[in-house]
């Protein structure tokens, strides 16, 4: 007969062997099962059905690990920990805590964690010599489920495709989407769908499977690439298999975050905890910070008294900019080069080692931007970057998640760890709990952001009340806000060389209080900014780090409210899509005393005229309210000190 298993907390006298595992509020479970060599789990939240189920396999040299082997499941063992990140976008002292149970098949294990806000598993193996590798993650949800959807043909993106809101069996046969992938049921439970910790292995991506399911699926490791230009690549011959890797490791956390209260997704850190610990012994050099970028304003400067473009004059301006606002850096995009081709020496019509002098003289730092496929062929420039006194790299166009880009991924941050040199990522993907690992790397893009208004009308403000709830879950995005043309959703048009943004100026403002990211460039024209000096003196003041994170208020696509925490200072954001709203929140996180909040809020005429805004100021303390009115595609943001 089979003997039913009694789950049991670690804090009981019995040590009852558990067939299920439990969240440690008790509200989220997970059901295990094994059928006909069919390794499978279900998962329910409050009772109600959240994952039908979730088909596991892993198979080393067309063998599988799990089949016909006996499933056994150990105690469930609980942990309570604490995380301290290098570089805090979220909060200072991250809480870790979950139970956990170790499914074990012979030699290998899977090891799942349930936390308050969702769970996550990952397998362990104890295999010699080095393996061929596929993966199996077949899940069901039930009935009418809903996907915040990026979709393409194979796998090749900038990974900043537009989320698309269908069905899960609405997605067509031989589509994939990447994740994050953000589901909601009918029980009005979301369920965000990442991956985190992922070394030596490829991105796992989703395709049609049965009824209401989604099927994995991956990039096949790349046997023959073909490099192309300056910073484009094509993987022309795969193997059989996904990765070709150890057999003695661990392999990536696949996380699903379930709550059913959209404020959990934006303030999880499931992605961060469960990467690899920081492996760096001196982190004080890691300098996070605002960067004045002169790509997206197509380096557009007026009232000046020389002609702009990529010259020392423009680029010094650049950095008197910087310095006047307490910027920390500055960004020398494509063009700073004597090639794309060629990294080792600078455009000759500027003089880069006088910029780095300069900028050191006015306390601002020098990051270069450089395509991934250079960088790759010249790695000996980060040497050079180093001696110049360059503070760090924008590596951009990878364009894929295969094994062999994720291992370009680590060696980057890696040798750039190593020359104490920051990273930005672009072109990139989803961040997967690198910048844990080597706290160096500072931002990622893989997300569809303010360069879009470039050419399309796609960063709407619906967009950008969507991203923080997917996008942002999985660690720093690097969005690009800033800009001072504002215009409203139906008057929007894209322009190549003068952009401006959808939404108001409040919204633009607020956008650096709720979008995390390790260097937040002001995307806009120096000659804007002074322009625009009310606007730009209340930005600066905005911080990229954060002690503490509270989330407000919160509907995907719709709203949402957050409070940020500074040293002493508190910082309040708030985003509508195209919908007025008029919201009330409560001060009580301020703690005892009086307090001067000034806001940056949408003027009387925004509704009408996006630019327009008014700056006040009030005091307040812990039992005070605050009523944020934002009008359509409006913002809202407030900066609280204590007096």
């Amino acid at each position: 007969m089979k003997r039913i298993f009694t789950l049991i907390l670690l804090f009981t006298t019995s040590l009852i062997v558990a067939q299920e595992l439990k969240s440690p509020n008790q509200n989220i479970k997970v059901t295990f099962n094994q059928s006909k060599d069919v390794v499978s789990f279900s998962v329910t939240s409050n009772n109600k059905g959240v994952i039908q189920k979730g088909e596991i396999d892993l198979m080393f040299n067309n063998t599988s690990l799990l089949k016909g082997r006996k499933m056994k499941v150990s105690k469930q063992n609980h942990f309570d920990n604490k995380v301290l990140p290098v570089v805090p976008f979220k909060e200072a002292i991250i809480d870790d805590v979950y139970n956990q149970v170790i499914l074990s098949f012979g030699r290998t294990k899977v090891e799942f964690r349930a936390y308050d806000d969702g769970i996550a598993y990952r397998y362990i193996t104890n295999e010699k010599n080095e393996v061929e590798v596929n993966e199996k993650f077949d899940i069901t949800f039930f009935k009418e489920t809903e996907m915040w959807a990026s979709l393409l043909k194979g796998y090749s993106s900038s990974f900043e495709i537009p989320y698309k809101k269908i069905n899960v069996d609405s997605i067509s046969v031989g589509i994939n989407t990447y994740m994050p992938l953000l589901l909601q049921n009918k029980e009005e439970n979301k369920i965000l769908m990442t991956e985190s910790d992922i070394e030596d292995y490829p991105h796992m991506f989703f395709t049609k499977g049965k009824n209401h399911q989604l099927r994995s699926t991956f990039p096949n490791y790349p046997l023959d690439v073909e490099r192309i230009g300056d910073r484009q690549s094509k993987v022309i011959k795969t193997a059989d298999y996904v990765a070709l890797t150890k057999g003695k490791r661990s392999f990536p956390w696949r996380i699903m975050i379930i709550t059913e209260d959209d404020a959990d997704l934006v303030a999880s850190n499931l992605a961060f905890t469960l990467a690899s610990k920081n492996v760096l012994e001196d982190t004080e050099w890691i300098k996070p910070g605002r960067v004045s970028w002169e790509w997206w304003n197509a380096s557009n400067l007026y009232g000046v008294d020389f002609k702009a473009g990529f010259n020392t004059e423009s680029y010094k301006y650049y950095i008197d900019f910087a310095a006047e606002y307490g910027l920390e850096y500055i960004i020398l995009d494509e063009g700073w080069s004597f090639s794309t081709k060629d990294l080792s020496k600078p455009n000759t019509e500027l003089d880069l080692f006088e910029l780095i002098r300069y900028g050191n003289e006015k306390k601002v730092g020098i990051i270069l931007w450089a395509t991934w496929k250079t960088l790759d062929e010249q790695l000996f420039v980060l040497d050079n970057f180093q001696k110049w006194g360059v503070k760090g790299v924008k590596v951009d166009f990878m364009d894929r998640a295969d094994q062999l880009m994720v291992d370009f991924y680590d060696k980057i941050a890696r040798l750039c760890a190593e020359r104490e040199l920051l990273v930005d990522f672009h072109g990139a993907y989803k961040p997967v709990g690198l910048h844990r690992k080597y706290p160096n790397v500072v931002s990622y893009e893989g997300v569809h952001g303010l360069e879009n208004d470039k050419w399309s009308n796609t960063v709407t403000p619906e967009h950008d009340v969507t991203i923080p709830f997917i996008r942002m879950v999985c660690g720093p995005m690097d969005y690009t806000p800033g800009a001072m043309r504002n215009y409203h959703q139906e008057e929007f048009v894209p322009n190549w060389t003068r952009p401006g943004s959808q939404g108001t100026r409040a919204h633009q403002v607020a956008l650096f209080v709720i979008y995390e990211s390790g260097i937040q460039m002001l995307a806009d024209s120096p000659s804007n900014y002074k322009k625009e000096h009310e606007t730009t003196s209340f930005l600066a003041q905005i911080p990229v780090t954060w002690e503490d994170t509270k989330v407000i208020s919160a509907k995907v696509g719709e709203y949402l409210i957050m409070a940020r925490k500074n040293g002493d200072q508190w910082f309040i954001g708030g985003l509508t899509n195209n919908e007025e709203r008029e919201m009330t929140i409560d001060l009580s996180f301020l703690g005892e005393g009086n307090y001067e909040v000034n806001i940056f809020q949408d003027g009387i005429n925004a509704a009408h005229f996006a630019e327009d805004y008014q700056i006040l100021s009030k005091d307040v303390k812990s039992n005070s309210q605050l009523t944020i009115k934002m009008v359509k595609g409006g913002g809202y943001a407030a900066i609280i000190n204590k007096k």
